[in-house]
């Protein structure tokens, strides 16, 4: 619904909310076209992996999005984060972690699981806490992470 989008969009700071699909988009267009703050925010549709935005951002905020894909898919997750971020652009990760769940989505994580992907990219968690505004169903099982690049990519080598 976009409820993120709205919360973090101000005069100061205009977000983008990316979608897949067309009416998750439309749902959260209507809702949310006529609130004060809605000349700083705006929805596409678009293949997260495949988006070429004009220029990279400040701030990724993934909430939920790596559990949702298939674990395979977790590195080109990272590599495409990279690339949409500014070089000193920070991500802010809504991790909520799964670890008895058969098949998914969502997908069994760790915060183990975030550093194999984003470290060798040169990202490193500077704050990793406990989420204390989980929804009551999820208190205890949430955390949010905030990653910087500190230092070059690692080479696979």
């Amino acid at each position: 619904m976009g409820y993120d989008v709205v919360a973090l969009a101000s005069p100061e700071r205009f977000v983008v909310g990316l979608e897949i699909s067309n009416i998750a988009a439309e749902k959260a267009k209507q809702w949310s076209s006529s609130l004060p703050n809605a000349d700083w925010f705006a929805f596409l549709v678009a293949d997260f992996f495949k988006w070429r935005p004009s220029e990279p951002f400040d701030l990724i905020f993934d909430y939920t999005f790596f559990c949702a894909l298939d674990p395979s898919m977790r590195l080109a997750w990272a590599e495409t984060v990279s690339r949409l971020l500014k070089p000193d652009g920070e991500l802010i990760t809504l991790i909520y972690l799964i670890s008895d769940q058969e098949g998914g989505p969502p997908y069994n994580n760790t915060v183990a699981d975030y550093q194999k992907v984003l470290e060798p990219l040169g990202f490193k968690a500077v704050c990793m806490e406990d989420n204390e505004l989980a929804i009551k169903p999820r208190k205890g099982v949430e955390k949010l992470g905030r990653w910087k690049r500190c230092g070059r990519p690692q080479s696979s080598l």
